[in-house]
């Protein structure tokens, strides 16, 4: 059974394939606006076939206990309404670490709208609570200020620069690295 979360303004959702169109559409409308915070998209992560896989594969690792996967929905926008972005806690790690990857993305109509922010104090909760992980990391490019101000607005404290980290959009970056520590573990 899929998850599902809410908040004050918000519907979670862990979604499986046959939601495989909202999240295409998702990405098509967001295409652009997205080049330049993730990993190059060939042509056929636009097609209906890969969003199903992808999203068949995501239910995988969070019934194998490595992702917590949640797209997000306005709730004043009734059933039908379009996803307006993600949170994920990947690389799930238990043993001695007990930590994960946070990444967030989000519609670039809905964006300063505070959206992100209470998405990712739910999820923390998740995490932290219901997970009961220690640690969860926030990969950020210093070039991008909002991510930046949402990490610090929710606690996240800075440890250093990860140089030439991550590739996105073709190039690779340096990151900083935000981390959020669970003491009640």
């Amino acid at each position: 059974m899929m998850r599902v979360y809410e908040t004050d303004r918000l519907r979670l959702r862990e979604l499986d394939d046959t939601f495989a169109e909202t999240v295409l559409r998702y990405y098509e409308k967001n295409r652009d606006f997205l080049q330049k915070w993730e990993a190059d998209r060939q042509e056929h992560f636009f097609t209906l076939e890969y969003q199903a896989n992808r999203l068949r594969q995501d239910l995988e690792l969070a019934k194998a206990g490595n992702l917590l996967k949640l797209w997000l929905f306005r709730k004043d926008a009734g059933d039908e309404a379009p996803a307006i972005g993600c949170i994920s806690f990947s690389h799930i790690i238990r043993g001695i670490f007990q930590s994960c990857i946070l990444g967030y993305k989000l519609d670039q109509e809905e964006i300063k709208k505070g959206y992100i922010t209470e998405a990712l104090k739910k999820g923390i909760g998740i995490i932290f609570n219901e997970y009961r992980l220690h640690r969860i990391e926030a990969p950020i490019m210093p070039k991008n200020k909002a991510s930046i101000q949402v990490v610090k607005k929710l606690g996240f404290e800075c440890e250093g620069i990860a140089k030439k980290m991550l590739k996105v959009n073709g190039k690779w970056e340096d990151h900083i690295r935000w981390v959020l520590l669970n003491d009640q573990v």
